[in-house]
């Protein structure tokens, strides 16, 4: 796939997830998967992340504090990864986004949102 709003998103995906990580998921896509993959790059990375209104940090907090919510710690950790990498979050950030989502999400979601911030700080060399 190639359009426009796809590239776009291609640029944006590397930028927030690491652009190894977006490179190997795109060559491990599969025909049957290949068509959620193009379509999330297009439209989740293209259409949302590249909208003004909101930066990448704020963006990137967001995502983080929705996978804990959700439950989602293999996204959790690719976006706290990513954010690090990319200098959009700092080990401090990462600890109150942590701690206030556990306000709301509540102890049990936030006791296992620092062992896998834990997990993601290691795999980032911090």
């Amino acid at each position: 796939m190639s359009s426009e709003l796809f590239e776009k998103g291609l640029k944006v995906r590397k930028e927030v997830l690491g652009e190894d990580y977006v490179n190997k998921s795109i060559a491990g896509a599969d025909e049957f998967t290949r068509t959620m993959a193009e379509w999330s790059t297009e439209f989740c990375w293209g259409a949302l992340w590249t909208r003004p209104g909101l930066d990448q940090k704020t963006r990137r907090f967001m995502a983080i504090t929705v996978m804990m919510a959700l439950n989602r710690w293999e996204e959790f950790r690719l976006h706290v990864v990513g954010g690090l990498n990319a200098g959009d979050i700092t080990k401090n950030d990462l600890k109150e986004i942590i701690l206030q989502a556990t306000v709301y999400c509540g102890a049990p979601v936030g006791n296992r949102a620092m062992k896998e911030a834990a997990v993601a700080l290691k795999e980032a060399g911090q």
